[in-house]
């Protein structure tokens, strides 16, 4: 069986060792560049690669493809793969079959990074010997191919989950849809949510699927189309019999036919409306893999959050520094300022994925003095809100962007990167530019 991996990153390499150690003739190819170490596990496991093209007479004689999630389905190569019949799957499904783990998959728009930490960490806690992958970490397959865990948490994009044709996680979570990545789908937000409910379309009677009851999107979809799943809901919006939600003495409630798990809000280490939710969804996993209830609610106060996602960098002249580079979407932004507690200084912008800033509007007015936009083209947003607030400063260096927000802010201030866009004009990816953040905070 001849299996070509398209990409050379962590996906890829970890479905080239999976691969070759199952037996497959493995070849790697990559239209970019493959990164020095990973170039290094590719030659010591003698699989073939190939950088900055795509030779089709290597490719299109595969049985089966793994793409990663990066390449869109509507490149050149993915198009003649699939015209010639080819299986162009994702690392998920390939590797899925080779283990006998019990795999949680969690999706959504927003929150799905801090939900799958936070469930890998009251699993962990609790003694499970379990594995973190999908979007984050180390690749599934590889893991698969070197470690033997009893469970795995797994964060999956919707580009992961259109790659999907069999696997099913046992436990599914969708923290919340809005509009993101419309890009990849010709701007229909149906053909979006439809790509993150294919995590539930292999599920059966015995497998469960957690859902935000306050979303609209997620309530629409439930009402026009059915899975076999068991759903289990929270909301933060409404009480609810069974599922999660909070009560009148301000306590997460979590029912589950005669188990019920009770903590009060102000305990959890993470603050913020969206993170009781990720916190609900968190709890429900763990009360369904049994792990004690002492034990969930000391992992849910020591819980230290996901880098780039609100985190707190320094405070500098009663300045506090904020580092929400992961917020690459206006939803994401949408929590982040909501957050906000004091005037705050907003560093935005970059990639506009088809961004509607309206939803904002109201946030901005509200909390928003000055707006430091960074980005090769920063028009929309300057026509957005140029005259909402008091300043508006056009940069395209991170450095020069603290540097404004600097002089813009006041002692009791915050100064947000928030930037509600892909980084991909100035920085290599989100953490790059949310370590460029944090550095040049550190030299103010």
């Amino acid at each position: 069986m001849r299996l070509v991996v398209l990409g050379g990153g962590e996906s890829g390499v970890g479905t080239a060792i999976l691969g070759k150690k199952k037996g497959y003739d493995v070849f790697v190819s990559d239209f970019g560049k493959i990164k020095e170490n990973y170039k290094e596990v590719l030659s010591i496991n003698q699989i073939p690669w190939e950088e900055k093209q795509h030779t089709e007479d290597l490719i299109l004689n595969a049985d089966v493809v793994m793409k990663s999630p990066g390449i869109p389905d509507k490149s050149p190569i993915v198009k003649q793969l699939r015209e010639k019949g080819i299986s162009v799957i994702s690392e998920i499904e390939f590797a899925a079959p080779f283990t006998d783990a019990i795999t949680i998959g969690i999706t959504g728009s927003n929150g799905k990074t801090t939900t799958t930490l936070l469930t890998y960490h009251l699993l962990k806690q609790g003694g499970l010997n379990v594995g973190l992958a999908g979007n984050i970490g180390k690749s599934f397959a590889w893991q698969v191919a070197e470690n033997k865990h009893e469970a795995y948490v797994l964060e999956l994009s919707s580009f992961q989950l259109d790659g999907i044709i069999n696997y099913k996680p046992h436990i599914a979570v969708i923290t919340n849809i809005s509009p993101d990545h419309l890009d990849r789908y010709n701007y229909d937000y149906s053909l979006y949510i439809a790509s993150k409910f294919r995590i539930t379309m292999n599920q059966t009677e015995n497998d469960f699927l957690i859902v935000d009851a306050d979303d609209e999107a997620i309530g629409h979809w439930l009402k026009n189309n059915s899975t076999k799943a068991q759903i289990i809901p929270f909301s933060v919006a409404k009480e609810l019999e069974f599922g999660g939600s909070i009560d009148k003495d301000n306590n997460i409630n979590i029912n589950l036919n005669q188990d019920n798990f009770t903590m009060a809000i102000n305990k959890l280490a993470l603050e913020g409306k969206h993170n009781v939710k990720n916190a609900m969804a968190a709890t429900t996993i763990a009360q369904l893999m049994k792990i004690r209830k002492e034990t969930i609610r000391e992992s849910l106060t020591n819980f230290q959050g996901a880098e780039h996602r609100l985190e707190k960098v320094l405070k500098i002249q009663n300045v506090q520094y904020i580092n929400d580079s992961k917020a690459t979407n206006v939803n994401a932004t949408f929590f982040a300022l909501d957050s906000m507690t004091t005037p705050t200084v907003w560093i935005v912008g970059g990639v506009d994925k088809g961004n509607d800033y309206d939803e904002l509007m109201p946030l901005v007015r509200e909390k928003v003095k000055g707006i430091v936009c960074l980005g090769v083209d920063n028009k929309k947003l300057v026509e957005k809100f140029e005259n909402v607030v008091e300043v508006l400063v056009e940069t395209t260096s991170m450095e020069e962007a603290v540097k404004i927000a600097n002089k813009i802010a006041e002692k009791g201030d915050t100064v947000l990167l928030s930037p509600a866009c892909a980084s991909f004009d100035l920085f290599e990816n989100y953490e790059d530019r949310g370590r460029q953040f944090k550095l040049a905070v550190q030299k103010l």
